[in-house]
């Protein structure tokens, strides 16, 4: 693969909110998780493990547990002012968070588990010294990465994918469900599956904004109010994922 072939894959990754039922082949799931587990850990602790859901029955129970979670969400999220706020948890209380679960069409849920002992591949050291995260870092980095992975590995099979986050609300409900043992983390939700819209093209800020040369460049430091501005051109971009809040490009009501 060339760098520019690889741009563009990075580029068509997307995370989507709704998915067709649609199945897709199981050769290209075994090589998403095979992209998967060749991905960076800590010392090459590779603390992942994948469990891939298909049942219907499972796949709506893991959605109303993340359902669930999201009535904590609103709690905190309606705290601040109503345009910042996740375009979710806008509107009538009884509907948020409705829209982070119709990834629930998916054909298939790949539940990103973690085993934290591995990290004692490690040195010493990164237990004990602050470092980039925290003493959990590590691990969590390695999941994430294997995570990244996954969903561009989807991406090339011409598939999309959402990151669902896993919170404490939650996570010990879903290891009973899958009879996850409890040394072990759940890390991550990722449905995969054929979109059922057309995202709106993928908004990155520019890199003249975000690289810098030898030292920090002063110049482009965002203040307060940038950052404000940021948030909320970050609202009025996402906004059409969401049911609820359609744009009038999707044609839906």
């Amino acid at each position: 693969m060339q760098i520019q072939e690889f741009i563009e894959l990075t580029k068509k990754r997307r995370c989507i909110r709704r998915f067709k039922p649609d199945p897709f082949p199981d050769e290209w799931l075994e090589q998403m998780l095979e992209a998967a587990r060749f991905a960076q850990s800590g010392a090459n602790g590779q603390p992942w493990e994948f469990i891939v859901v298909k049942d219907k029955q499972t796949k709506e129970k893991i959605s109303d547990l993340v359902m669930e979670s999201h009535k904590y969400i609103y709690d905190i999220e309606k705290t601040r002012l109503e345009e910042l706020r996740q375009p979710a948890y806008r509107g009538s209380p009884d509907r948020q968070g409705q829209a982070n679960v119709n990834f629930k069409d998916a054909p298939v849920f790949i539940i990103m588990c973690g085993d934290p002992r591995p990290v004692q591949a490690t040195v010493l050291a990164t237990h004990f010294l602050p470092n980039e995260g925290g003493p959990y870092a590590h691990f969590l980095k390695g999941m994430a990465n294997a995570t990244q992975i996954l969903t561009l590995a989807a991406a090339a099979c011409g598939l999309n994918s959402q990151w669902v986050s896993v919170n404490s609300t939650i996570e010990p409900r879903l290891k009973m469900l899958l009879d996850v043992p409890w040394e072990l983390a759940i890390h991550t939700i990722v449905p995969i599956g054929y979109p059922a819209y057309n995202p709106a093209p993928a908004y990155r800020r520019e890199l003249s904004e975000i690289v810098h040369y030898e030292k920090y460049d002063r110049a482009k430091y965002r203040s307060g109010d940038d950052i404000y501005n940021f948030i909320l051109k970050l609202r009025q971009k996402t906004i059409g994922a969401y049911p609820a809040w359609k744009s009038k490009k999707e044609g839906e009501s």
